[in-house]
């Protein structure tokens, strides 16, 4: 636990907190101090949007294997169709939280991804487990990565199509980032259009579109439907990148906060469940593939969580940096730097005309008192330091330091 509580959590919870702590008595216990008199959640049925992604699984099987219960609430699992009917659905209240997009919900707290709304990160859900395909017509023509793509391109003089998900989402970025690595300038030399995650697989059959980024299944699917080949992996782009996140309006924050430490805690153990075992993958694996949440068969789920990976061409890998959802933790702390990272991309594309107070619209957005309440009693180790660096598939490092140089030194950019 943090040494500093604001007002709303009781010194007798905290307390209480760090003395069965103290004693090791078990979390189900510890977590029920939360779950009890002035700390109990202020809402307690929780209806929480996804869209059908593997990555949606830690809040689906928070809510399966009964871990909500733990802390007086009730996740209610919303299926949704698209990103932008999230984002309407946040802003207007008819979802309490949402496993969305990082890049949305910063969009929507500057105003560049539609209605403008203060908004929240209450913590993430992923890291890595996207991917970039290209069509099997691109692909037989030697278009299996970002070179060969771009003297394709430079050959046959055609309009390109690529998809990502939402605007300012994840997908959206790893597209432009890698094609601009590849040389290929997103703005000028390719149209991109905006697809919903189930429907990409479809779009690419009847030739809507050359590539697309989105998360899995939907990029195994295309493998194993024979119109699509996998080009890169989001993890290869940035190893340990994050991805989705725990969402919500900043005004829910402020009249829920004991409601949303118990979803967080709940969402941390399905996370810390999920990777805990290769079974429990697999069982994680069968219960989301349900028509319910990703209506898909389990064999476009069960590889590449495992990090077992082909790429529609004959090659086969296993690969250590697939999608996670806890690693000791370490997944789920909402780092200030991958907040502001998205932003920097907004500005290098053009989204935002001037550069924002990337630290302070991060502090703003990413609840990490919060999350260290909610981590604290789980006995979740938390980073000292809420920016992190890493070096992304261009060479070029990203630490957070200076965000404005950052945005403005790319090569290709609007």
């Amino acid at each position: 636990m943090t040494p500093h509580f604001p007002n709303h959590l009781s010194r007798r919870a905290v307390l209480q907190s760090a003395a069965v702590g103290a004693i090791g008595i078990s979390p189900a216990l510890r977590a029920a101090v939360y779950a009890a008199g002035s700390d109990a959640p202020e809402k307690t049925e929780v209806k929480i949007g996804f869209i059908p992604l593997t990555d949606c699984a830690s809040v689906v099987m928070a809510s399966v294997l009964g871990f909500d219960k733990k802390y007086g609430v009730k996740i209610i699992p919303t299926k949704e169709a698209s990103w932008a009917g999230v984002r309407d659905k946040l802003v207007s209240g008819e979802l309490d939280m949402a496993h969305v997009l990082y890049g949305l919900i910063y969009g929507v707290h500057l105003g560049t991804a539609g209605p403008k709304k203060d908004m929240a990160v209450l913590m993430s859900l992923n890291n890595n487990g996207q991917a970039i395909t290209l069509s099997k017509t691109l692909a037989d023509k030697g278009a299996v990565d970002g070179m060969s793509l771009a003297k394709i391109m430079a050959k046959e003089k055609r309009e390109y199509t690529f998809a990502g998900t939402f605007p300012t989402g994840t997908h959206a970025m790893w597209m432009h980032y890698w094609l601009a690595a590849s040389g290929i300038n997103p703005l000028q030399d390719a149209k991109l259009i905006t697809v919903p995650p189930p429907q990409m697989v479809a779009n690419m059959r009847v030739g809507n579109m050359d590539g697309f980024c989105v998360g899995e299944p939907w990029n195994h699917r295309a493998i194993m439907d024979k119109i699509g080949v996998t080009a890169i992996t989001t993890q290869d782009i940035w190893k340990d990148h994050p991805e989705k996140t725990l969402g919500t309006t900043a005004d829910f924050v402020k009249k829920n906060p004991n409601t949303c430490r118990a979803v967080m805690m709940a969402v941390l153990e399905a996370s810390r469940w999920i990777d805990a075992s290769l079974n429990n993958k697999l069982k994680m694996a069968e219960t989301v593939a349900e028509k319910s949440y990703i209506n898909t068969s389990v064999d476009a789920i069960n590889q590449r969580i495992l990090g077992r990976y082909q790429n529609g061409m004959g090659k086969t890998w296993d690969d250590p940096n697939h999608m996670k959802f806890f690693n000791d933790g370490a997944v789920n702390f909402p780092y200030l730097s991958d907040g502001m990272w998205f932003l920097t991309q907004h500005k290098r594309w053009g989204l935002m005309k001037e550069h924002p107070d990337y630290l302070a619209v991060a502090k703003q957005i990413n609840q990490i008192d919060l999350y260290k309440q909610a981590a604290g009693a789980l006995n979740i180790s938390v980073p000292k330091d809420a920016m992190r660096s890493a070096k992304l598939m261009d060479g070029v490092v990203w630490d957070g330091k200076d965000p404005k140089k950052y945005a403005d030194g790319f090569k290709i950019k609007a």
